[in-house]
Formats: C-alpha cells, structure tokens, sequence
C-alpha cells in the first residue's frame, strides 16, 4: 500500500521533439490519469527538445497538478532520460512508456495489474497470442521486416544475455519502488539497448518479471537509413552489456 504522500502509480514519459503528435497524446495521458480512483503523477522527462516542445511541455505541466518535467540539458538518449524518472519518481508502482503512446494509455493499466499481482517487474509483449496490433495496411511489408530483425534480435538477447523475455525491446514497462531502484540506479546504457540492460539487471538481481499482453499501435515506418543505424548501435550496446555482466557490474 502506498503512504498517505505517496502516489500509487508514477508515469514516467521520455519526450524527444515529436510536436506533430504531442498534444494528443498528453491528452490522452491526461484523461486516463484523471479517471483513476489512486493517487498518480506524471513525470515528463524532455531529452534537450527544441523550444516548442520544451514550452508545451511546460504549459501542459502548469494546466493541471501532478505533473513535473524535468529537461535534460543536452541530449542523452531514452535510457538515461527513462532512468532520471524512474529514480525521480515517488510511486509505489513505476511505469514508463513512449511519448508516441504506440501502446495506448490505458494499457498501463495492464502492466499495474502484473504489479499488484505480486510482479517486481511487468514487461509489455507484443508477440503473445493475446496481444493486438492496430495499423494502417500500408505498413504490412514493414511490419513483416521489423517482426523478422526483432525476432533476430530476441534470439540473441536470449542466447546471451535475458534468457526468459520474449520481447525485450518493447517500450511500455512498470517496475514496483524497490525493483525501480535496484534496476535503475545501476543502469549504464543511455539509449536503445537499455532496455536489455534492465531486464539483465533484474534477473542478476532475482526479481520476478512478467510479461503481459499488450494492445500496440504502428503509427509510422522509419526510414531504411534510420533502421540499419539503430541495429548497429544496439549491437555495440548489446555488446557492452554482455561485458559488464562478465565484469559483475549486476549483481
């Protein structure tokens, strides 16, 4: 149970430019939180976005309580912005999940569920038989590509590093207080293979994880350039991570 002061869910958001969606999806973020009968707070993490997304963020902030924004100074990447929020946030139960909400708002009430259930650790899996995509057919060859390189990915993660997670790349994750702090405070990869990172951590530190069926909107398709860029960097990163589990840096 969380303290009289304590909020029972803290949200944490990294926000990196996107001003196109934003709105919508703080509007969307506002009406879930507000429906909750518990205590909440949203904790929006801006990565050095240009100046209009740092003063709508500062405005959506001031339009309703609960909500705090922390700018980075220069840009860090996902991991360190997700990473400042968990550990800044004051939840019971601790949450992240895309600016872009691909996975709804409301599906944070699905990862809360693992959590009170008894999970440390309640990870978003696309690829359970229960899990739903919504996207425009035009995207049907890349989702095809992008299922084949995450499942290539996966095989690897599992091979050497997290054995037991099917989807360790998807952007929606809760943690409860303590695992927050156990997984974030040792983190070292500061952008896209940090998940991979904190679901290592919790296994070296013996938390429970579980995975849970998610519902997932593709609202756009990357670029080629942008695609084969990102597969290079998680593969150094992935690389680093294996090193520092040699090293013990986890345990």
């Amino acid at each position: 149970m969380s303290a009289p002061d304590q909020p029972y869910l803290s949200l944490v958001v990294p926000v990196y430019n996107g001003a196109a969606r934003l709105g919508d999806a703080l509007d969307e973020l506002r009406l879930f939180l507000c429906a909750q009968p518990y205590a909440w707070e949203l904790i929006l993490v801006d990565d050095a976005s240009q100046a209009p997304v740092r003063e709508q963020l500062e405005r959506f902030a001031h339009s309703i309580a609960g909500i705090t924004v922390l700018h980075n100074e220069t840009n860090h990447g996902k991991g360190y912005s997700v990473a400042r929020g968990m550990l800044a946030a004051r939840g019971s139960y601790r949450v992240f999940t895309d600016a872009d909400l691909a996975y709804p708002a409301t599906e944070v009430a699905r990862i809360l569920g693992a959590l009170s259930d008894g999970a440390d650790v309640a990870v978003a899996c696309r690829v359970l038989r229960e899990s739903r995509y919504v996207m425009s057919p035009s995207f049907f060859s890349y989702l095809y590509t992008r299922h084949l390189a995450s499942r290539s990915l996966n095989a690897v993660v599992r091979l050497f590093l997290v054995p037991d997670v099917l989807d360790t790349q998807a952007g929606l994750k809760g943690f409860t207080a303590p695992a927050a702090e156990a997984v974030f405070t040792r983190l070292t990869i500061p952008r896209f293979a940090f998940d991979v990172e904190a679901l290592l951590i919790a296994h070296r530190q013996r938390l429970a994880v579980r995975q849970v069926a998610v519902n997932f909107r593709y609202l756009d398709e990357p670029t080629t350039v942008r695609f084969v860029k990102d597969g290079m960097t998680v593969a150094r990163d992935l690389a680093r991570i294996w090193l520092n589990d040699r090293r013990g840096r986890y345990a």
